[in-house]
């Protein structure tokens, strides 16, 4: 059962992350712009986190739905979506207008603090699932378990 458990959050987790990341990379000016728009990083880091963030979501997508590299997958998911929990709650508790840029976009929203709750609530569930997979990472259909045998106990004769 813990392996079904294990490929619903790979699956789900994976998926999220990799349509995250591939909705920003046609439009990187866009990731800039939301992680400037939470004025929490200095200005000399936010390109590079612009840019290089829906990269590695969509790494850290490809390899949750393949089950390859698992536990230190999760390990990154579980820590970016701190982040995000960490950089929603600031900008709700600011008093920020801004959208998530979650899934792309960015920058001011009219609507945004009444979005923060279900975006944090959101990305709590999603780090349960992150979690799940670093405790038991091994779950069904994963490349890890082709790749990266279990070892079982030796017989002696």
């Amino acid at each position: 059962m813990k392996d079904w458990i294990g490929l619903v959050a790979r699956l789900v987790t994976g998926g999220v992350w990799l349509v995250a990341g591939a909705l920003k990379l046609p439009d990187p000016e866009s990731s800039v712009r939301a992680v400037r728009a939470y004025e929490l990083l200095p200005e000399a880091v936010v390109p590079a986190v612009g840019y290089g963030l829906p990269v590695v979501e969509v790494i850290v997508g490809l390899c949750l739905l393949l089950g390859l590299w698992t536990r230190p997958m999760a390990v990154v998911s579980s820590l970016l979506f701190v982040a995000f929990i960490i950089g929603i709650s600031a900008a709700w508790a600011r008093g920020l207008q801004i959208d998530c840029g979650c899934f792309g976009g960015g920058g001011y929203d009219a609507d945004a603090t009444s979005k923060y709750p279900w975006e944090i609530a959101r990305d709590v569930g999603l780090l349960a699932l992150s979690l799940w997979l670093v405790v038991r990472p091994r779950s069904r259909f994963a490349l890890d378990s082709r790749l990266f045998p279990h070892p079982t106990a030796r017989e002696d004769h």
